[in-house]
């Protein structure tokens, strides 16, 4: 289900395990107890108690069922703590290569779309529809930029809209470009998370864009979970930290999807 680890047997140290839920914490932002427990082929009990440790260690949030990230959980005060945050800088700067003066944007969540928000110029005249508060916090730093935040019942640790009145809102609106992370990608299953509700939001925001663009550090390419938001072909451009010709990206680029 995780990104595609070597399954480990049962006599795993404890010290390993935990460095293999901090990665994939760090990758994907959160992760679900049941799906690491798959990975390092011990008991969900086994799993629970780790991240309770690390969490007491101040290495991860524990939430019912799994863990974040720190830099997920507080995206908006600790911006040092994101994860790859040079590679995401790069996706940010190539995303904004993609607007002009007047666009009208659709910004999802997550540390990747606060990098774009951070990102955009202050002499950018934009109108930006987003979910995400800590995505909207960044809009109205931008005196030039409209920002409208789109409503719903917020997840306490995203500090994302999500929920039937999201979806709903969503389903109003056409924009020019809409930004979307994703926990896991493939080319042949597309853009996947194990979570069923972000799935359904992730689906209006793409069904709401003239143009979806998917940016996501490349570490993430090649892995897949649970529900899928989206085939591959139904995003028109990836933007990734590497150069469209690096031969990471050739199955993608074979795919025909958009590189940047």
């Amino acid at each position: 289900m995780l990104h595609y680890y070597q399954l480990f047997n049962s006599s795993v140290l404890k010290q390993e395990r935990h460095q293999v839920i901090l990665n994939e914490v760090a990758l994907h932002n959160r992760v679900l107890l049941t799906d690491v427990s798959e990975v390092l082929n011990v008991s969900v009990d086994t799993v629970r108690r780790d991240v309770i440790e690390l969490d007491k260690e101040k290495k991860l949030r524990k939430v019912r069922g799994g863990a974040v990230s720190l830099g997920y959980v507080y995206n908006s005060t600790q911006h040092d703590s994101v994860y790859e945050l040079e590679k995401k800088t790069v996706i940010a700067e190539k995303a904004v290569g993609l607007l002009k003066n007047g666009n009208v944007i659709l910004i999802h969540g997550g540390t990747t779309c606060i990098e774009l928000a951070r990102m955009i110029p202050e002499k950018m005249s934009l109108t930006c529809f987003t979910l995400s508060l800590p995505v909207a916090v960044e809009l109205c730093k931008k005196p030039k930029i409209e920002v409208i935040f789109i409503g719903g019942s917020i997840a306490k640790e995203t500090q994302i809209a999500s929920g039937g009145e999201a979806i709903h809102r969503l389903s109003g609106i056409k924009v020019d470009y809409g930004f979307i992370g994703t926990g896991y990608v493939d080319v042949a299953y597309g853009l996947t998370e194990f979570d069923w509700e972000s799935v359904q939001v992730k689906m209006a925001v793409v069904r709401a864009s003239k143009t979806p663009v998917l940016i996501t550090i490349s570490e993430k390419l090649n892995s897949r979970n649970r529900y899928k938001t989206c085939e591959l072909s139904d995003v028109s451009t990836m933007i990734t930290e590497l150069a469209p010709e690096d031969p990471v990206l050739q199955n993608f680029a074979d795919s025909g999807i958009n590189l940047l």
